[in-house]
């Protein structure tokens, strides 16, 4: 059930300490506290609870709080919930009206919340801080030309003049813009997978299972495992410094024998329950479909001497990663979840994600399509990668008028270029590095390349909510520049009469600060209330 008063921010002089004192308004939190438009944020995270149903649910505002915090400082659960305890400005954040010892929620809630979001909630939180932060560059779109034939139809008395003026409405507008466009592996936090590891931690799980099913079935003699000897074999090889391939498949050959030993006990042991009635619970069942699969993928490696086969399962305890093969010099594979992401004046949002290797050259159209649909104009220049320039790419943005940079088609132009195209064509070269250190940021920073969650909706939550963070942090700097642009154009101001007096070219000293003042992306944002608390 929906607990949400929609309340505008409490005062910080009103914040009550039990040791005295006061909150001072320099501090970050209690900036982004006002930044952030709370009550649109709430109402996408109530979208899926009822209104009268169940029992009262947390506040939107702390739990969303919390997440942002979370992936802000990059802690853990536990952490989160034993910092927030410690920190007034953080409670501040989170709409408490004092300081408090106690726990804001149970750190288990966080998965629950995780599993209720998900990636479409999270990017449609990351949308609003894009209108905020872009509002001025979005523009009303046009009505379908079914639309405007039916409401302006000349039967129904209207004018030429105005029939002309409604048909200029439905041209497409001019591209703005730039829109750039990579894709990365967000990776899962699991440990390196070998053959020999997965077969040993799909044998230890299925004696786990043995010994549940003798334990219920209350038999005399317990199935032998033979799990002393098949433990000091994997031990043998593991702990050597150099392994020889004969080795190795003699180890997994070893291995896959007493894991189908093991799976055939099983087998075995529930045919003995009356009525095909299931012992296990939800996670045992699920592990025991787990361990015979990474069986038959093994088997199947085994006999035809292969390192790959489809779906392959590099994990027993999270089935749903999968191997990307990526080439990079670190790591020639990665080991999560591809995503496909959009760069638009440094704010991210994500188009596709997949725990399954696909061709990024794919994701392009779509991409320039979204872009039209919340902008309602594409992109005048992509900036990509060259594995996305494929011919069909080309022509479809040839078509629509949009630019792209990368080694043209066919032979070289018997016209060389001039130093200004020259120029320009490495500067929007190396503007493509942006989405680059997006990724580093989101990596080194938040987290992204540690995703600590072992669901697969968790997961894809937790990338999405790296992202939603990422944005918020790109918002508070350029509010900063803009309030930073705002001061010199006051300054300005204040100083034009001096201009006079020291023969200054008025010309040049406008281009000087109308250029500080257009680069400042968020300067007609300090029109809105929430902003102009702050300033």
């Amino acid at each position: 059930m929906i607990s949400y008063t929609s309340s505008n921010q409490l005062k910080i002089e009103e914040f009550a300490l039990p040791f005295g004192g006061k909150l001072t308004l320099d501090n970050r939190w209690v900036k982004l506290s006002q930044l952030l438009p709370w009550d649109d944020l709430a109402s996408i995270y109530y979208r899926k609870m009822s209104a009268d149903k169940g029992a009262p649910g947390k506040n939107a505002r702390l739990v969303i709080g919390a997440i942002i915090i979370k992936h802000k400082l990059k802690l853990t659960d536990e952490e989160t919930i034993q910092t927030i305890q410690e920190n007034p400005f953080m409670q501040y954040f989170l709409g408490l009206s004092g300081f408090t010892h106690k726990p804001i929620f149970d750190p288990s809630l966080f998965v629950y919340i995780r599993k209720r979001l998900g990636v479409e909630a999270f990017d449609e939180m990351s949308q609003t801080i894009i209108d905020i932060a872009l509002g001025d560059k979005k523009v009303i779109k046009s009505k379908p030309q079914s639309d405007l034939n039916k409401d302006n139809h000349p039967s129904d008395g209207m004018s030429k003049d105005n029939i002309n003026q409604n048909e200029t409405k439905n041209i497409e507008p001019d591209n703005k813009g730039k829109l750039k466009l990579d894709a990365t592996v967000a990776d899962a936090c699991i440990k390196f997978p070998t053959d020999l590891d997965l077969l040993n931690d799909s044998r230890e799980k299925s004696e786990e299972l043995i010994d549940f099913l003798f334990k219920d079935l209350q038999l005399a003699k317990k199935p032998r495992t033979y799990r002393q000897k098949a433990r000091k074999s994997f031990l043998l090889l593991a702990k050597k410094k150099n392994k020889k391939i004969k080795e190795i498949r003699k180890c997994v050959r070893q291995q896959l024998g007493f894991l189908n030993r093991n799976i055939k006990h099983i087998n075995h042991m529930l045919d003995q329950y009356k009525n095909n009635r299931m012992p296990f619970n939800r996670q045992q069942y699920k592990y025991f479909l787990v361990i015979q699969e990474v069986y038959r993928q093994q088997l199947e490696m085994y006999r035809t001497k292969g390192h790959s086969c489809q779906n392959r399962i590099v994990s027993i305890y999270q089935p749903h990663v999968r191997p990307i093969v990526r080439g990079k010099a670190k790591a020639k594979v990665e080991f999560g979840a591809k995503i496909g992401v959009s760069l638009r004046d440094g704010y991210a949002r994500i188009d596709t994600l997949s725990w399954e290797a696909y061709n990024e050259c794919t994701d392009l159209k779509e991409q320039c399509e979204r872009h039209k649909s919340l902008f309602g104009y594409y992109p005048e220049l992509v900036l990509a990668d060259r594995i996305y320039l494929t011919h069909d790419n080309r022509n479809w943005l040839k078509v629509r008028n949009i630019r792209i940079v990368g080694k043209p088609l066919g032979r070289p132009p018997k016209e060389e270029l001039t130093a200004y195209q020259k120029q320009k064509k490495r500067k929007e070269e190396a503007e493509r590095n942006h989405i680059e250190g997006k990724f580093g940021q989101g990596k080194n920073g938040y987290g992204l390349n540690q995703i600590r969650a072992k669901l697969q909706s968790t997961s894809e939550s937790w990338i999405a909510a790296i992202i939603f963070v990422l944005n918020l942090v790109r918002l508070i700097k350029d509010f900063l520049f803009a309030l930073f642009s705002s001061c010199l154009i006051r300054l300005y101001m204040l100083f034009e009469p001096l201009k006079r007096q020291y023969k200054i070219s008025k010309l040049r000293l406008n281009q000087t600060w109308n250029t500080a003042f257009e680069n400042s992306i968020l300067f007609n944002v300090l029109s809105g209330s929430s902003i102009k608390s702050v300033a």
